[in-house]
């Protein structure tokens, strides 16, 4: 076993176990009249009223001329909370790509079920930045489909509606104020200091529209001069009598539908970015999981991508999975193609599926899948062929590929386009359901493929549509500690849960092993400080895996949970026996009931007690710790838990 000291000499050890953007463990919870929410790191989060939310989130945001979020040094905070207002004021100090800007903020809360923020601010350099302002995010639930009245600037108004498919543009536009009506309550927000509109986040799995400051119709990046102030205000207020719903508080209770069942897709992983060949010890460890997949990316634009093919073909075969391609051109396709067409057909490789992409194009040009696909076609034509994006589902949304006899569309996930903390990455899970229902009602009969999806954004994908190699000194920004920890796994069970019940045909993960990998690898870390990971490490995230691919046999069960932002569920079934991950997000025990389900449970957990045993061991059961209990009752189940449970189930 692995020394547990690697991984608990760090005084916070949460910082392994949970990852490096831990956040307040106890946000602070404020009253504007009946409406409840809380305050952290600067930002308003979760604004209800009667138990429903009516605002995910207000909070200001810088963000570069690469539209990097910039996040701020706060200082000078200070509180005053009472039974029904409050008032919150601090300064922002943003200081990184170029930007020194500094902002006084003031959040206040009254009794009459207002929110007020102001912002002033002044730039202490001259910059370039394409956003400066605030944000509000608006959940989906009880929005979408929505009428919202809009006033523009020149103080005419607008019937509209939040749309319930994702939309490609912006949603409302010149905005001043908006108002909408959401049980029974009528919610206002007015604007001050510039103007305003608002874009669908489900276009890069946000679970929210976001209505934001300046228009992008405005040219960016715009020069800020240095000593320019700015100065912004938000209202938002709710007026009538909202419905009270009845909430679980004392527990969270998952609910399973057992007649609403899909086929497990195929689920495999990415060939790992590190420069060596797998070894022979990984191959074994990777084995055990039985992946269905393994993509390959070849640029075929560069010198090389003939040996990582033939690598990549022994490598599928090892690990036993189905080889699969991603294919990039540039604007020589046509003679690229000719030379991967020759050593096609003559290598004869067991390719299950090609993807096809272009280095300079957001989406798969049609004229490229229209030269490639016939002659792939004439050599292979058991081969599925995929076309889409390898960037964002804003880039597939924005840019539908066209019927060229390609089998399925594509795009890739990431949970960090606009906001990195734990709380966030829970939030937009339930968007990537949002993105795959939206593609299959424009694929028409075409398969929905997402690949891959990644706890980290891969590249930029407003400068380019592809991943190059790393060639810095510090640690990539691909890469994000929370791979290897307890909330990794419970984000990507997460992940699992909604684009398996949404209907995907395919869901490519991760990498095999480094940094970005299910393992470590028979390497260290490259950087022990941010990735305290050591050699032979198992991530949690493997063990989830392993648990789901050892049941392929089975079905995907729809389940819902009383509270997703604390705890959820992925259920598999064969019409009798049940297989369950419940996970913890949250950094405090929660009680859990299943609906449903009969007869008796067997509970394994993986979570900070028996971590390091998991992580040394491939092969980690964790029969040591298991409890029975009967299914009508509720169970614990611990901070940050990966939680496996086998039952039965009842209809």
């Amino acid at each position: 076993m692995i020394d547990p000291m690697v991984f608990f000499s760090n005084p916070d050890n949460r910082y392994i176990l949970h990852g490096n953007h831990c956040e307040n463990d106890k946000p602070l919870q404020l009253s504007a009249g009946s409406l409840s929410m809380i305050y952290e790191n600067g930002a308003i989060r979760y604004v209800k009223a009667g138990g429903y939310e009516l605002i995910r989130m207000i909070y200001p945001a810088v963000r570069d001329r690469e539209w990097l979020t910039i996040n701020p040094v706060i200082s000078d905070e200070s509180v005053e909370s009472g039974t029904d207002s409050f008032f919150i004021k601090y300064r922002a100090h943003y200081d990184s790509g170029g930007i020194d800007f500094i902002a006084d903020i003031i959040i206040e809360g009254k009794s009459d079920r207002t929110v007020i923020c102001t912002l002033e601010g002044e730039a202490l350099n001259t910059f370039e930045k394409n956003r400066i302002g605030f944000c509000v995010l608006h959940p989906i639930e009880g929005c979408e489909g929505n009428n919202c009245i809009i006033e523009h600037f020149d103080g005419t108004t607008e019937q509209s509606f939040f749309p319930e498919d994702i939309s490609p543009h912006q949603v409302f536009r010149d905005i001043r104020s908006m108002k909408w009506i959401t049980n029974k309550l009528t919610c206002n927000i007015f604007f001050e200091g510039d103007i305003f509109e608002t874009e669908d986040q489900r276009n890069w799995t946000d679970a929210s529209f976001k209505t934001y400051s300046t228009p992008l119709s405005d040219p960016y990046p715009e020069t800020v001069e240095k000593g320019t102030r700015i100065h912004q205000n938000v209202t938002f207020r709710a007026e009538g009598f909202s419905v009270t719903r009845d909430i679980h508080e004392e527990k969270t209770v998952i609910k399973l539908f057992p007649e609403e069942t899909r086929k497990l897709p195929s689920i495999g992983t990415c060939r790992s970015s590190r420069p060596r060949p797998m070894s022979d010890n990984e191959i074994r460890i990777l084995r055990a999981l039985h992946f269905d997949h393994y993509r390959v990316d070849l640029h075929l634009f560069a010198d090389g991508w003939i040996e990582i093919a033939e690598q990549a073909c022994s490598e599928s075969f090892e690990i036993g999975a189905d080889l699969v391609l991603a294919l990039f051109f540039d604007d020589d396709s046509e003679d690229e193609t000719a030379k991967f067409l020759d050593w096609f057909s003559v290598r004869k490789p067991a390719v299950s599926a090609i993807l096809l992409f272009h280095k300079s194009h957001p989406s798969t040009p049609d004229k490229l899948a229209s030269g490639f696909i016939p002659w792939l076609r004439e050599i292979d034509p058991e081969v599925d062929i995929v076309t889409g994006t390898n960037a964002n589902f804003a880039q597939l949304n924005r840019f539908r590929p066209g019927d060229t006899d390609n089998d399925h569309i594509c795009f890739s996930i990431h949970p960090q386009e606009h906001g990195s903390d734990n709380r966030t990455l829970v939030e937009n899970l339930k968007a990537q359901e949002y993105a795959v229902k939206c593609a299959a009602g424009f694929a028409g009969r075409k398969g929905i493929w997402v690949s891959p999806v990644t706890i980290q954004r891969r590249f930029n994908a407003n400068n380019s549509y592809i991943e190059v190699p790393y060639n810095g000194s510090g640690m990539p920004q691909q890469t994000d500690s929370r791979l290897m920890s307890l909330f990794g796994a419970c984000w990507s069970a997460g992940s699992l849960k909604y684009l398996c019940e949404s209907g995907a045909d395919s869901i490519t993960y991760f990498e095999t092993a480094g940094e970005l990998g299910v393992i470590q690898g028979d390497e260290d870390t490259g950087w022990p400080d941010t990735f305290p990971a050591c050699r032979g490490m198992i991530f949690p995230v493997y063990h989830a895996f392993r648990f789901v691919l050892a049941n392929k046999n089975m079905s995907i069960v729809k389940s819902t949970s009383s509270n997703p932002l604390l705890a959820d569920c992925l259920t598999l079934t064969d019409g009798k026996q049940a297989r369950a991950i419940v996970v913890n997000f949250s950094s405090s025990p929660q009680d859990v009931e299943i609906e449903c389900c009969s007869g008796l449970f067997r509970i394994r957990s993986l979570s900070e007690g028996n971590y390091s045993e998991a992580v040394s061991d491939y092969q980690w059961t964790g029969t040591d710790n298991e409890i029975v209990v009967k299914s009508q009752n509720k169970f614990k189940v611990l901070p940050y838990s990966i939680n496996f449970i086998e039952g039965w189930i009842r209809h």
